[in-house]
């Protein structure tokens, strides 16, 4: 068991020493913790602040992957422009190819002397029906290189369209690789600094004292609880099942749970869709009012919306709040300062 620093050494110092991945935005507010009594012992609150630091990082590391894959999302859909537009382009090029060939065909005939006058076919027709004839040729020959002529402009506008489409599409496909390529490697960052943010904290964890870790593992109201007809209730039903399971980094369950993977499996069992992270949870549903908070809310904590709580009702809430406390339900404002509170059905 690692031992614990001595008393001189204070909070500051242990927080500085497990700064880790300087390139990866520092969170900027503590997730949540356990109500500590007032009486906690220094080294469960060094824990509460590193375990603080985990979840955010945790959170980040999730909203980076989400991003990966709205960036391959719209990389995909540009491929499939790209083609749709370079497929439009071959055949609106054909189609000026042949639009051309008749134009070029029909200036031809004219140039030999296939076009005449009104004049010069009355002049020259050896019969009334020959001239007939010879008008209607004159006729339909007109009527012919017009059509080819619209044609020929409707194919060649065409083509501007699908070549100014294909141009678009690539330069959308381009943009969207190199983001996507470029959150690889973020994604890694922000696995590294969680990971070295975890280790950290499970370590400390390791030198709390049974009482300490007791505070923790405290298991809160565990009664039965009345909830709502409707999907908000089939929510927090299924959230409220969950009472008791470990909090585990990146875990979305069925065994254990972080605080965001929590909330959406809740809604998911209850038939709606909501996303993983906390910071798209945040614009997800309606915006309410703390006074209107009712059961199925989402609460999202800390200015950095890096903890969300489901509310039971006006008063509590239930949430997976870090490593080594179990899913409990807590009073809405003792979890941490709220940021927002969305209203998913309702």
């Amino acid at each position: 068991m690692t031992s614990f620093p001595g008393k001189r050494t204070t909070r500051a110092a242990l927080a500085a020493a497990v700064v880790v991945a300087a390139l990866i935005v520092t969170p900027t507010q503590a997730t949540a913790d356990p109500v500590l009594p007032a009486n906690a012992s220094e080294a469960l609150k060094v824990y509460t602040d590193l375990t603080h630091d985990a979840e955010a990082l945790n959170e980040e590391h999730l909203r980076a992957q989400e991003d990966r894959q709205r960036k391959q999302g719209e990389l995909d859909r540009a491929n499939q422009d790209l083609a749709t537009a370079g497929s439009a382009l071959e055949k609106a090029s054909a189609a000026e190819g042949e639009f051309r060939g008749k134009v070029d065909l029909l200036t031809e005939a004219s140039f030999e002397g296939a076009r005449f006058t009104g004049l010069s076919a009355m002049l020259t027709a050896s019969s009334q029906q020959d001239f007939l004839s010879r008008m209607s040729a004159m006729n339909v020959m007109a009527a012919d290189q017009t059509a080819a002529l619209d044609a020929l402009s409707g194919a060649l506008a065409d083509a501007s369209a699908a070549q100014a489409g294909a141009t678009d599409a690539q330069k959308r496909a381009n943009e969207a690789s190199a983001a996507a390529t470029k959150l690889v490697t973020d994604i890694e960052d922000r696995r590294v600094a969680l990971v070295s943010q975890v280790n950290t904290a499970r370590t400390q964890y390791n030198s709390l004292s049974s009482s300490d870790r007791a505070v923790l593992a405290d298991r809160g109201d565990t009664t039965s609880v009345d909830t709502p007809a409707g999907a908000a209730g089939a929510a927090l039903d299924f959230a409220l099942a969950q009472r008791g399971k470990p909090y585990v980094f990146g875990s979305n369950g069925p065994n254990s749970w972080d605080c965001s993977s929590l909330t959406q499996a809740s809604y998911r069992a209850a038939g709606v869709t909501i996303p993983r992270t906390t910071y798209t949870q945040a614009t997800t549903g309606r915006s309410v009012s703390r006074g209107e908070v009712q059961a199925g809310d989402l609460i999202i904590y800390y200015s950095g919306q890096s903890h969300v709580a489901m509310a039971v009702d006006n008063v509590r809430a239930v949430h997976a709040a870090t490593e080594g406390v179990p899913v409990k339900i807590a009073n809405i404002d003792d979890i941490g300062s709220i940021n927002v509170i969305r209203r998913i059905v309702g």
